[in-house]
């Protein structure tokens, strides 16, 4: 293909991925306050959804809320509600048309790979999405224990109330962090598997490494609370230790492959190195004693 057919297949590409990510956004919009069946199983709407962890929470760290009465959040603006809910419907379109998206560009990418390329590239972002999946979900789970405890701090001077806007940017901030988190170790194994890093250089590394962790966590956590700060360095050393195991794995697996000689340095590759013989004195060549000269051509009756 010429450039200008890979812009137009990059274009074509493009287009419909955005229009997959606009179907999934008006879906989105719509299932923000919407609940439907399928079959036996009941999907709650969107924003039920999302206000979990704030429902599942005492009602006496809810403002204004009574054993019984339904749980809501605050709106102080007149488009807070409005925009909150776009919000909402435009990342949850990104997410439910991600299949679409990502086969574009997988379908984009893979005429210029080879078998091997495209396998490990589908095995790394098969990887991807599971690792973003799990950090995702394991920060829906774990945030009502940090507003438990950010809520709780100073109740008896301050009364809580949040807004939509607070609520759902902390909750959605702290799903892309443990989702995108949890991609750091996957990092780690592909550059092992690109020869880059090695098991012995992480090996050595481990405590620091950990110490590392805990202080990305401490910093990168949105409410800076003990509960989901620890549990996001405990993930991650687990998904760490994981990934330097595989790494391990790996390079024994090259190690086995490659021929002995590879393990040699190049003293030994080489082998013992002889003393030089000595050489001997060349003789000198003397120029030729005599060097006829070309007479000039005067008469070209001379030459007939």
């Amino acid at each position: 293909m010429s450039v200008v057919e890979h812009l137009q297949e990059l274009r074509k590409r493009f287009l419909r991925a955005l229009a997959a990510i606009a179907v999934g956004t008006i879906i989105g919009y719509a299932w923000y306050q919407v609940s439907f069946s399928i079959g036996a199983f009941r999907v709650h709407s969107l924003g039920e959804i999302l206000k979990g962890p704030y429902c599942s929470l005492d009602p006496s760290m809810r403002f204004g809320a009574q054993p019984g009465d339904e749980c809501r959040l605050l709106a102080i603006a007149p488009f807070e509600m409005f925009m909150l809910r776009l919000k909402v419907g435009a990342l949850a379109g990104l997410v439910l048309s991600s299949p679409i998206w990502l086969y574009q560009i997988w379908a984009f990418i893979t005429p210029g790979l080879v078998s091997k390329e495209k396998r490990n590239t589908f095995v790394a972002v098969s990887a991807a999405v599971v690792l973003f999946t799990s950090g995702a979900v394991l920060a829906y789970v774990v945030v009502s224990y940090g507003l438990e405890f950010l809520l709780g701090i100073g109740r008896e001077a301050q009364e809580a109330a949040l807004t939509g806007n607070l609520y759902f940017n902390f909750l959605l901030s702290l799903i892309v962090i443990f989702g995108v988190s949890f991609l750091i170790p996957l990092f780690m194994v592909m550059l092992n598997i690109a020869g880059v890093l090695q098991y012995e250089t992480l090996k050595g590394k481990r405590r620091i490494t950990i110490l590392c962790i805990f202080i990305f966590a401490a910093f990168m956590t949105p409410g800076q609370d003990p509960v989901t700060m620890s549990v996001m360095a405990v993930s991650l050393c687990l998904l760490m230790e994981i990934a330097m195991q595989i790494c391990r794995f790996n390079d024994r697996r090259k190690k086995k492959k490659q021929p002995d000689w590879m393990n040699l340095d190049d003293e030994e590759a080489s082998g013992p190195v002889e003393a030089p013989e000595a050489i001997a004195q060349g003789t000198q060549v003397s120029g030729p004693t005599h060097v006829r000269r070309a007479t000039p051509v005067t008469d070209f009756d001379d030459v007939l």
